[in-house]
């Protein structure tokens, strides 16, 4: 397996620092407000490393943090006239709901930056004697120059770093790039007491006493959005090795930018919409393949017509997987033939598992992988339009479900029957009837075509059309599904 290290800039081969153990840490979000689709597609990303790392055999340890105290955690509780720690309960609740629709599961340990304290204060300590921190009327800062590699995750130069700093100005510190370790605290704001005064941690210090304090102070894989790389990683980087002396993270993974019409989204420039937004107008399965569908270092363009298109794609995999579900329920036959259709079929079906398995082995190539189940499912329809009987075809049918749903699993896309897809639409796309209503429409058009009442029948199915629900005769039933993609 090879993945893509943001600090060396090349594809590496991964070998974790313990044999078969992986350690891995992702920045989680700043609880202050509901999450917007980059904050998914970054979950998404990490979620699919682990899970496909568990299926490659490796005892994995994710850890995904909550920061629960910031300015603008702080900003938002006068703004909603609430304690800033009930701001942080209220959105940590709201990620958990938005992530579990979107089939995000949980890491296996979430702290949370107020957890962290005694921790944090010992660090800082450790960094002031080892002179590479700094106390001025309350704060700590981190001494940039005292750290000669600093810049080398961000490869910045100084005009651009210090640049960067400037987003958060302090006349207090000595050199513009320097970084707080602790804040004094502000009348009325939250607080701890430390050596240096009652204040509250900074930003970065919190991922390091987190990150080091569950995984240890060296460990395999910390990641987050490309946003995070300068200033937060950066200064992440710097704190930790100067306090322990040691490497702290072997492979640093960062997922790109998701863009509305080609420019980046964010909260500042108000071109965001948020997981719950987007879950009114489409399926969580939806949204989740779309962010899979473009590999993960690459920037995403967002639009309701990208969504759309993934709606079409999720719903040929339905369609498929019922056409062979069709074709497994036909009573079997005694035949044991192969045609030279099913010859290549067979041939398809041994190469699959393999190229999937590549394709995710390549820096998590999600989007190849993709490709490569959308190409056994188009063999799988061509082979069924050849009207295929034998028994050693239904076992090609077999292994084709078995593939598919595996392949789904590791993804975690594709996991529902096909008729609860459709029953899902009925809502997403607000056709005005549930279920019940259509069985009973189907039921009535049933009747209408046993009395040769062909104009009804074909009024009750226009009818339906009308609605955004097609119908499909078969030999012993009609089947529903709503139409998708526009």
């Amino acid at each position: 397996m090879k993945i893509y290290n943001t600090i060396t800039g090349n594809k590496e081969d991964f070998i974790p620092l313990i044999p078969n153990k992986v350690k891995v840490y992702a920045c989680g979000v700043t609880v202050y407000d509901h999450c917007h689709i980059g904050h998914a597609r970054n979950a998404v990303v990490f979620d699919i490393l682990r899970r496909y790392m568990r299926y490659k055999g490796f005892d994995v340890k994710y850890v995904r943090n909550f920061t629960d105290i910031d300015d603008k955690i702080i900003n938002k509780a006068n703004q909603e006239g609430i304690t800033w720690d009930a701001v942080a309960r209220k959105y940590t609740d709201e990620y958990y709901k938005d992530m579990e629709r979107l089939g995000v599961g949980r890491a296996d340990v979430e702290p949370k930056a107020t957890e962290h304290i005694d921790e944090i204060i010992n660090i800082v300590n450790v960094l002031i004697d080892k002179g590479y921190a700094y106390e001025v009327d309350g704060s700590v800062y981190f001494a940039v120059n005292k750290f000669p590699e600093y810049g080398k995750l961000s490869k910045r130069d100084t005009e651009e770093m210090i640049a960067g700093a400037r987003v958060e100005v302090d006349e207090k510190k000595k050199n513009p790039m320097d970084f707080a370790l602790w804040k004094k605290s502000k009348g009325g704001e939250p607080s701890w007491k430390s050596p240096w005064g009652d204040g509250r941690p900074g930003w970065h210090i919190e991922c390091t006493a987190m990150s080091i304090k569950h995984l240890g102070e060296s460990f395999d894989i910390h990641g987050g959005g490309a946003d995070l790389i300068f200033p937060h990683h950066e200064n992440e980087i710097s704190q930790s090795e100067a306090f322990t002396g040691k490497t702290f993270v072997k492979y640093w993974v960062h997922n790109g930018f998701i863009t509305i019409d080609k420019e980046k989204m964010s909260k500042s420039l108000g071109n965001f919409f948020t997981v719950k937004e987007i879950l009114d107008k489409f399926d969580p399965e939806v949204v989740r393949f779309f962010l899979l569908s473009t590999h993960y270092r690459s920037p995403i363009e967002f639009s309701d017509e990208h969504l759309r298109d993934a709606e079409s794609s999720i719903d040929r995999c339905y369609t498929t997987f019922s056409r062979i579900n069709d074709f497994l329920l036909k009573e079997k036959t005694s035949g044991e033939g192969f045609s030279n259709a099913s010859k290549f079929f067979e041939g398809f079906i041994s190469s699959f598992k393999n190229k999937f398995e590549e394709a995710m082995d390549d820096d998590l190539n999600t989007a190849l992988a993709i490709g490569h189940i959308f190409e056994l499912i188009r063999e799988a329809n061509r082979f069924l339009d050849n009207k295929p009987s034998s028994s050693n075809e239904r076992e090609l049918f077999l292994k084709t479900k078995e593939l598919l749903l595996n392949a789904g699993n590791i993804l975690n896309i594709f996991n529902r029957t096909p008729d609860e897809w459709y029953r899902s639409l009925i809502n997403i796309r607000k056709i005005g009837l549930s279920e019940k209503e259509i069985l009973e429409k189907i039921k009535d058009r049933q009747d209408a075509r046993q009395r040769k009442d062909w104009h009804m029948s074909d009024t009750i199915r226009k009818e339906l059309e009308e609605k955004g629900v097609i119908l499909e005769d078969k030999k012993d039933r009609t089947d529903w599904k709503v139409k998708v993609g526009e």
